[in-house]
């Protein structure tokens, strides 16, 4: 079940969190570490950022650019021998006494590796939020031992091209933007979706947007708007307009208004 915290995070505007994030170098991708920090700082402040790698190694020459302008404080793992059991330690252990420190409400960690599977469920074990980021290689165990995962891939540069197509409805695209397109853009989920919406409405059918996105976040931690090329839940629905009848309700007391949603 979504942690209450992130529960609340999703419908509120302000960050509400003290998140712990590590970083597994050695399955995680630099270029998305701007954007990746940009979606940590949606559910709270990133108090914590920790990477852990050989950053003598060639293949970490990336990281080692970013680690300054980031305040991503570097946790060297030499590669004493084949494999990365020293980097998956080091990273355990690390969360762990973070964990006891109790001053963290979540953890946020970046890698695409099922070894993380049992820390995810030993923070969550304490009551705390566990975000997840990862290629969409990572393995079902470790998704689903997060309260929510985020594709790596929609954090791209390049998806910025595909969303932006997208929403013009025009076929010029870039070969890289397409690569991408194929890579992140998997069939449309409208059986999971629609019964997601029967299980979040009330006696009429109707769904407020932000109960309607927890509980697709509760039935599939790695569901996310931008793996379909929308930007926002709120962009999703209002674009499948042969699925969705849509209402636009004022909060009493405020002019503000909500978006409701309901089956046609």
């Amino acid at each position: 079940m979504i942690s209450p915290r992130l529960s609340a995070k999703i419908e509120s505007d302000e960050p509400s969190m003290k998140i712990a994030v590590l970083i597994d170098a050695d399955n995680a991708q630099a270029a998305v570490i701007e954007k990746l920090l940009a979606e940590v700082a949606r559910f709270g402040e990133a108090t914590v950022k920790r990477i852990y790698g050989d950053f003598t190694s060639p293949s970490s020459a990336s990281w080692k650019k970013v680690l300054q302008e980031f305040a991503i404080k570097p946790v060297q793992q030499f590669a004493y021998t084949t494999g990365k059991n020293a980097t998956d330690s080091a990273l355990i252990i690390d969360a762990m006494d973070l964990l006891y420190t109790r001053n963290f409400d979540g953890f946020c960690l970046v890698t695409s590796d099922s070894d993380f599977t049992g820390l995810a469920m030993r923070i969550r074990e304490e009551g705390l939020t566990v975000l997840g980021f990862g290629e969409q290689k990572t393995p079902a165990a470790f998704k689903n031992s997060c309260h929510k995962f985020i594709f790596t891939e929609v954090l791209r540069p390049e998806l910025e091209k595909v969303i932006s197509v997208n929403k013009q409805q025009t076929k010029t695209i870039s070969d890289s933007a397409s690569d991408v397109t194929k890579k992140i853009k998997p069939s449309f989920p409208k059986k999971f979706i629609l019964d997601a919406l029967e299980q979040s409405s009330d006696d009429e059918g109707w769904a407020q947007l932000g109960t309607f996105g927890s509980y697709l976040t509760k039935l599939q931690p790695d569901f996310d708007s931008r793996n379909f090329g929308f930007k926002k839940l709120s962009d999703l629905v209002k674009a499948k307009t042969n699925l969705f009848v849509i209402d636009h309700r004022e909060t009493p007391g405020s002019s503000f208004k909500q978006l409701y949603i309901k089956a046609k």
